[in-house]
């Protein structure tokens, strides 16, 4: 009886490591490759990687109709901040988002907004494995 007590305790240790609630979310978590959507646009591939700079931020690139835009942003208390920048130096489009609650951290939904444009637009990206 105490083996199965103390396994199912592990099981359930590994599982809250590998399904962060939605506060727990962290820059390690955004690392890899996400597949979004923005209404009204084309799907995006995002690719995301650990900052070499500053800790706690990443930086990647999305592909959206063939073309490669510079990323980079944080995740603060479950809150996504992404900048996109067409030319690498200025912001062209924000994203700002919230991981869904018992997502395991799969998924974050918000808006997004280009640089000049009047309204936001709604976005979910979701993590690839």
């Amino acid at each position: 009886m105490k083996f199965t007590v103390a396994l199912l305790a592990c099981a359930a240790t590994a599982h809250a490591a590998d399904c962060p609630k939605a506060g727990d979310f962290a820059q390690a978590h955004l690392i890899g490759t996400w597949r979004g959507s923005v209404e009204g646009a084309g799907p995006v591939s995002i690719k995301l990687e650990k900052h070499p700079e500053f800790a706690e931020t990443v930086r990647g690139f999305l592909e959206r109709d063939g073309k490669r835009v510079a990323l980079a942003g944080d995740v603060d208390d479950g809150e996504l901040t992404l900048e996109e920048s067409a030319d690498g130096t200025h912001i062209s489009a924000a994203w700002l988002g919230d991981v869904v609650e018992g997502s395991c951290g799969r998924e974050i939904r918000g808006t997004w907004k280009a640089e000049g444009a009047p309204q936001q637009r709604p976005f979910v990206l979701e993590k690839q494995p």
